[in-house]
C-alpha cells in the first residue's frame, strides 16, 4: 500500500470495564472505577495518543432486569455529559455520543451538540438510534419500528434546520457598533409536522463543523435507507468478510440513489481484537473471559433479544429451538443483531452455550483472535477487499485489551502504511475526511431551503 493511499477510521467504543460480559471479573480490570472521569479521561487519552479518529459512547435507556447487577456495561454514563467533560481533558480526539431520537426533544439536543462541538473544539459526532425499550421511562408505549424511523426523519429535518438557523457571518462582534450578531442573519425555522412543532431558531451560534458528524447503525430496510440519506459513518455489526463486504456494497448503491457521493460516507465494522503473544496464547485469554460471564443472566440476556423461548430449562449444550423464531422481517426489535443470531441458530446451528459465548463476547461484532499482526492482517483483507472503510474497536477487556490495541496493533497498521502516524486537522470531519456541511439555502421566507442545501433530505424514506 502507498503511504498516500487511503488510510483506515478508526474509533473506539468507550465501555470503562470492557466490552465482554465477563471482563469486569478480572483482578486487573479497575471496575472500581468504572463511573470516575479519571479512568474514563485516562482510557480516552491513551486512545488520542494513538491517534484514533473517535472514542463512541453507547446508551441504554430502560431497565434491563436480565443483566442487573450481573453487567456493568449495561450501565453507562451518561454520554453528553461524559463528553463535554472529556472535551476538556482532551484534544484532538472525536467524541461521539448516543442520543436517541424518541425520547429527546429535537430543540434539547440541538443545543446539546452544538455546545459540545464549540466545547470541543469541532468534535462532536452524534450516533443517531431509535429506541426499541425503555419507553416505560417516559409514559410511552413502544413504537413499531418503521415508525420510530419515521419520527427520526422528521427530527433530523427539525435539528437540521435548528443548526442551520445561525448563518455562517451572524456572528459580527462589532464592538463600536454594538452589535454582537446580525438579526438578520439569524432565523425562525418554523417548522410544522406529524410529530414536531418547533419555531426555532437555535439560540447558539453555528457551531465549527455546522453541525456533529452523524453516525448511524441501522441495518433494516426502514434502517438503511435514513442512514444512507443523513449518516456520516455506518457503524453495522457484520460477522464475516462476506458479509461485510456485501453491506457496504448495497450500502454504497443506497448512497449513490439519494444523490450522495458513496465516498462520503463511512462504513465501519464493529471488531473486537483478543490479542496475544500467540495464537494459542489469545485463544486462551479468550476462553477465560468468556468462561467468566454468569450464565442465568446470559440466559435472560439472549432471550431479551430473541425472545422468551424457556432456554433456562434446555441443555445449553443442545439446539436452539429454532422453530420459536420470527423471521427477522417480522421482528419488531432491533433487527441488526437479531438477524446474526438468527442466522448462527437457524443455518450454522449454534447450541444455546455456544449462541451465549457468542453473544457475550461482542455482541455480534466481529471476534479476532490472535496476535497483533493477525489481527492486522485481518483488518487489511476486509479495508483492501472492499468490506469497511475502517473499524469500531471494542477493547476486551481493560487494561490489557487496549494496551494491545494502542501499544501493538495500531504500530503495525501504522507501519504498514494503513494507518496515520499524527493528525493533520483538529476537527473529527478532518480526522474522517469528511466535509463541512455549508448553511442551507432560504426560500422566499427566509426558512431553510432543502433543495438548495449540501445536506439535502430526502423525503419518504
Amino acid at each position: 500500500m502507498m503511504p498516500d493511499s487511503p488510510q483506515m477510521c478508526l474509533n473506539l467504543f468507550l465501555s470503562v470495564a470492557g466490552y465482554h460480559a465477563g471482563a469486569w471479573r478480572r483482578p486487573d480490570s479497575r471496575v472500581e472505577e468504572l463511573t470516575t472521569l479519571g479512568r474514563t479521561a485516562e482510557i480516552v487519552r491513551q486512545a488520542e495518543d494513538a491517534k484514533l479518529d473517535a472514542v463512541f459512547i453507547a446508551d441504554l435507556l430502560g431497565w434491563h432486569d436480565n443483566d442487573f447487577g450481573k453487567h456493568p456495561r449495561m450501565h453507562p454514563l451518561e454520554p453528553i455529559t461524559t463528553l463535554a467533560a472529556l472535551a476538556g481533558l482532551t484534544e484532538r480526539i472525536g467524541l461521539i455520543g448516543t442520543v436517541s431520537t424518541s425520547y429527546t426533544e429535537p430543540y434539547n439536543l440541538a443545543r446539546y451538540f452544538a455546545s459540545l462541538d464549540h466545547l470541543s473544539g469541532g468534535r462532536a459526532g452524534w450516533n443517531i438510534v431509535t429506541s426499541y425499550g425503555g419507553g416505560e421511562q417516559f409514559g410511552r408505549d413502544r413504537e413499531p419500528h418503521d415508525e420510530r424511523y419515521a419520527r427520526a426523519t422528521e427530527y433530523l429535518e427539525v435539528v437540521c434546520a435548528l443548526w442551520d438557523s445561525w448563518d455562517a457571518d451572524a456572528v459580527v462582534n462589532d464592538r463600536a457598533g454594538g452589535t454582537w450578531a446580525r438579526a438578520d442573519r439569524i432565523h425562525r425555522i418554523d417548522h410544522a409536522g406529524p410529530y414536531y412543532q418547533v419555531a426555532g431558531p437555535l439560540n447558539i451560534p453555528r457551531s465549527p463543523q455546522g453541525r456533529p458528524v452523524f453516525a448511524q447503525a441501522g441495518s433494516s430496510e426502514a434502517g438503511m435507507a435514513f442512514g444512507s440519506t443523513f449518516g456520516d459513518v455506518i457503524f453495522t455489526a457484520q460477522p464475516d468478510l462476506a458479509s461485510a463486504r456485501r453491506f457496504r456494497e448495497t450500502f454504497r448503491g443506497r448512497v449513490r440513489v439519494r444523490g450522495r457521493d458513496p465516498g462520503s460516507v463511512k462504513v465501519l465494522p464493529g471488531l473486537m481484537p483478543i490479542i496475544g503473544p500467540s495464537e494459542r496464547a489469545a485463544r486462551e485469554l479468550a476462553d477465560e473471559i468468556a468462561d467468566a460471564i454468569d450464565y442465568p443472566s446470559a440466559v435472560r440476556a439472549l432471550e431479551w433479544v430473541l425472545g422468551d423461548l424457556g432456554l433456562a430449562d434446555r441443555d445449553p449444550d443442545g439446539p436452539l429451538p429454532v422453530e420459536l423464531l420470527k423471521p427477522p422481517e417480522e421482528f419488531d426489535g432491533g433487527r441488526t443483531r437479531y438477524e446474526i443470531l438468527y442466522r448462527l441458530a437457524v443455518h450454522e446451528r449454534y447450541t444455546i452455550r455456544e449462541l451465549l459465548r457468542y453473544r457475550a463476547r461482542a455482541a455480534g461484532h466481529h471476534p479476532v483472535i490472535g496476535t497483533a499482526g493477525q489481527v492486522a492482517e485481518e483488518m487489511i483483507e476486509w479495508f483492501d477487499g472492499g468490506a469497511a472503510d475502517g473499524f469500531n474497536l471494542l477493547v476486551p477487556h481493560l487494561p490489557g485489551g487496549l494496551d494491545a490495541i494502542t501499544g501493538e496493533l495500531v504500530p503495525i497498521l501504522r507501519e504498514r502504511g494503513y494507518f496515520r502516524a499524527e493528525y493533520a486537522g483538529t476537527t473529527l470531519r478532518e480526522h474522517l475526511g469528511l466535509d463541512v456541511p455549508g448553511p442551507a439555502g432560504r426560500d422566499d421566507a427566509g426558512r431553510p431551503d432543502r433543495a438548495s442545501s449540501r445536506s439535502t433530505f430526502v423525503k419518504g424514506i
